[in-house]
């Protein structure tokens, strides 16, 4: 057994358990990485540079097939249920046996990392591939060491990450033959049976989104963030489909980061030293920034191309819709580094309501804040799926629930005690529709959304007269810089009144029953942010 690369001082695959692998490559360079990958032919170089690999039966993650091991630890302070299933510790001792066992005799690539780029609550990680384009993702997505930290490398954590090994669900445990397990008190999380280089990014999302907030009382975040030229910091929060990562990417502001963030006492910072952005329908013209970082060190997976060239189509979405691409963040012009900001100013909650009911952009008290960050509330159009119509309503605690390890009223009320303590302007902004729901109504122009971003960021909405919604209580503004007023008060955009207050009761009615599940651990004055339903006799 060989080991090639750089590695910490006294470091070997022996103390991983892995001293029968037949080879070790420890923190090889990107080009390296690349050449592996072709010379065994898994990937593809395309016409801009970028690797391109296909992650084979799975495009996407599997959140049922997501665990948390169950143990003294973990017992009292984990939120269980369908987003954290519990995995029993002995199981989890024999199943990473196993692991193990399946890499001897293999080639392995190692990689040293860590998150966070706040120093004080940085963590280090190994990863251990199965595949060199795995180790790849995890040199894009993760931080990255010098050469002389390396040297004196201790990790925290450790990951295991063998697409090839396939569990079977009656001896291991798991559900069927792919899984994700996190174990907290061991600090290793081991994932098997499937290439989607998401699980890696995700898994450790989760071991921070209860390592600080349960620990260091600092608030872990699903968002984007950016720093304008006066060194304001702003949050943006959304699911997917909402624009975050469009309207985050600001020509005129820097960028922190497109997805992970903590915020501390002092400071709002990055957990990533990369992007992992989707690809379909990407061009340079509704891009840039992301179309200019494809290229050489990227890494494309599951796209297809034109037929019988190496450039990418991105509109052909036959493996999947979730074509995916990751980088470095400094593949980004405008990225801060480190990746670092001072305490928000303002953030936005980016919610695409396609039944028209929500302003376009509206003020939040604190309470109403902690609220709708639990609700985390946007509607999805099934526009491609036979006989499908109407809105589809989505609810995603804290903007993330698939990543909450505690229960989202914990996030809730540190974001709470958070916007008391240093004043920040939340904003709750509507990227869909006005003037009626869809199908009758129209989407909210881009441009319209950004000038309203840029009056909340310039304080020009603290200038103007504020109106209050029905049912919702949503204080918004009556007038903004070159936006129409008519459309910014929700019923007054509306022909048909009637239609509007049957529309909004639905929906004030939808949210209440989504909370239900959260209310019995929610304080009195989130409760109390709750929309106001009409019960009619």
């Amino acid at each position: 057994m060989n080991e090639i690369g750089l590695k910490a001082a006294n470091s070997s695959v022996a103390e991983l358990g892995l001293s029968n692998v037949e080879m070790a490559f420890w923190n090889l360079h990107p080009s390296e990485l690349v050449e592996e990958t072709i010379i065994r032919g898994e990937g593809v170089l395309t016409d801009e540079g970028a690797l391109a690999i296909d992650t084979g039966e799975f495009t996407g993650r599997s959140p049922k097939d997501k665990f948390v091991v169950y143990d003294n630890n973990t017992k009292d302070s984990v939120w269980w249920g369908d987003v954290n299933n519990r995995f029993e510790a002995d199981k989890f001792d024999a199943l990473h046996n196993r692991m193990l066992a399946y890499l001897g005799g293999k080639e392995i690539w190692i990689r040293d990392a860590y998150a966070c780029a706040e120093s004080k609550f940085r963590i280090n990680i190994r990863v251990i591939n199965e595949f060199p384009w795995s180790n790849l993702f995890s040199y894009n997505l993760f931080l990255r060491p010098t050469t002389e930290e390396i040297k004196t490398f201790k990790h925290e954590w450790t990951i295991v990450n063998a697409p090839g090994f396939r569990a079977d669900p009656k001896i291991d445990g798991t559900r069927q033959h792919n899984f994700a397990i996190i174990n907290f008190t061991k600090k290793i999380i081991l994932i098997g049976g499937t290439g989607y280089t998401g699980e890696i990014k995700k898994s450790i999302f989760t071991v921070l989104n209860y390592i600080l907030p349960h620990e260091k009382k600092v608030l872990s975040m699903h968002c984007s963030a950016n720093i304008g030229k006066d060194g304001d910091t702003a949050i943006f929060f959304g699911l997917s489909g909402t624009g975050k990562t469009t309207l985050s990417a600001d020509p005129n502001r820097k960028l922190i980061g497109d997805d992970e963030h903590g915020w501390s006492d002092n400071a709002v910072f990055n957990f990533e030293g990369g992007c992992y952005a989707k690809c379909v329908d990407l061009s340079k013209e509704k891009e840039p920034q992301i179309f200019s970082a494809i290229k050489f060190g990227s890494l494309l997976e599951n796209i297809n191309f034109h037929e019988g060239t190496t450039t990418v189509d991105y509109t052909n979405i036959s493996k999947t819709e979730n074509t995916r691409v990751s980088y470095p963040a400094n593949y980004i012009d405008n990225a801060v580094t480190p990746a670092v900001g001072d305490i928000p100013k303002n953030i936005f909650f980016l919610t695409c309501d396609a039944f028209g009911v929500l302003p376009p952009i509206s003020k939040l008290t604190p309470a109403q804040a902690m609220y709708h960050f639990i609700s985390g509330y946007t509607a999805k159009v099934a526009g491609t799926e036979m006989g499908i119509t109407e809105p589809t309503l989505t609810f995603s605690a804290c903007f993330g629930k698939a990543f909450l390890p505690l229960h989202p009223t914990k996030y809730a009320e540190l974001l709470g005690e958070k916007l008391k303590k240093h004043k920040v302007n939340v904003w709750l902004l509507n990227t869909g529709w006005v003037g009626g729901k869809y199908g009758v109504g129209s989407r909210i122009k881009l441009s319209y959304t950004r000038a309203l971003i840029t009056a909340a960021l310039t304080g020009e909405l603290d200038k103007v007269e504020y109106g209050s919604t029905p049912y919702f209580k949503l204080n918004f503004p009556k007038s903004c810089p070159n936006v129409p007023q008519e459309i910014l008060e929700p019923r007054n955009s509306w022909a048909d009144k009637n239609a509007f207050t049957q529309t909004a009761q639905s929906l004030a009615t939808s949210f209440v029953k989504n909370f239900e599940q959260y209310a019995s651990a929610a304080n009195e004055e989130i409760l109390a942010a709750a929309p106001r339903v009409e019960v009619t006799v």
